[in-house]
């Protein structure tokens, strides 16, 4: 134990300790990413089993809480305040998502209705090829918006704006002269279906993933540091 601390080996000895504690933070990191998972997966279990919700008869005070849930709603879209999201692809092809405003009887909700293409869709004016005229049946998911995410992404500008890098409710809401609900519809694809906007269902994995295997490997890490190291500096005096 006094050679640990030596003059000669003190160096080595906090490197190992600290390499040591990384080791097990990152253990407890991957523990916590586990818990998510598994609370995302019981969100997503537990809405998919309940009833589709009406959004004409009723909306919910939680609604924000039940991403996942099956939802339908008939009304019609505001065209002069729908913007997209760029950065999206259908398979090869780059392009945008049209996300619209819905009004309906309880209020507005935000629909993104699907892929269209890059080309010849770089202004407002140009969706307006997209328009559906009268009223409209959706059946589809609730979704929550999401603003830049903590790593990575593109923080949008400040002001308004008709294209956005993320697909931030709130703010997407704030500059539509009608009250919105603070989640979007994200509706049913149709088989086969190749018209712009061409709607989507993102593929949801239901599983634990790797994370307890990778907790496993760094809690592993950890002890073969911290005991092999007086091992090892034994066999070097």
């Amino acid at each position: 134990m006094k050679k640990i601390f030596s003059r000669a080996w003190i160096l080595t000895t906090l490197l190992v300790l600290a390499g040591t504690a990384f080791c097990i933070r990152m253990g407890i990191w991957q523990l916590d990413r586990l818990e998510q998972r598994r609370a995302f997966n019981a969100q997503v279990e537990t809405m998919r089993a309940m009833e589709m919700l009406d959004l004409n008869q009723t909306v919910p005070d939680d609604i924000s809480k039940m991403e996942w849930r099956a939802v339908t709603v008939t009304g019609e879209y505001d065209f002069e305040n729908q913007v997209t999201l760029r950065n999206q692809f259908n398979g090869a092809e780059y392009g945008y998502h049209l996300i619209t405003p819905l009004r309906f009887t309880g209020g507005a909700v935000l629909v993104n209705r699907g892929f269209i293409p890059a080309d010849g869709n770089s202004t407002p004016n140009d969706w307006r090829k997209y328009d559906e005229a009268g009223a409209v049946t959706l059946t589809g998911q609730i979704r929550l918006g999401q603003g830049k995410p903590a790593f990575g992404g593109v923080a949008d500008a400040q002001g308004k704006l008709d294209v956005w890098n993320n697909l931030d409710v709130n703010r997407i809401a704030a500059q539509s002269p009608h009250p919105m609900l603070p989640v979007f519809v994200q509706p049913n694809e149709i088989e086969g279906d190749e018209i712009p906007p061409i709607a989507f269902q993102p593929e949801v994995e239901l599983t634990e993933g790797p994370h307890f295997g990778y907790a496993l490997q760094w809690f592993s890490f950890a002890t073969i540091l911290f005991f092999g190291y007086p091992f090892y500096l034994r066999k070097q005096i």
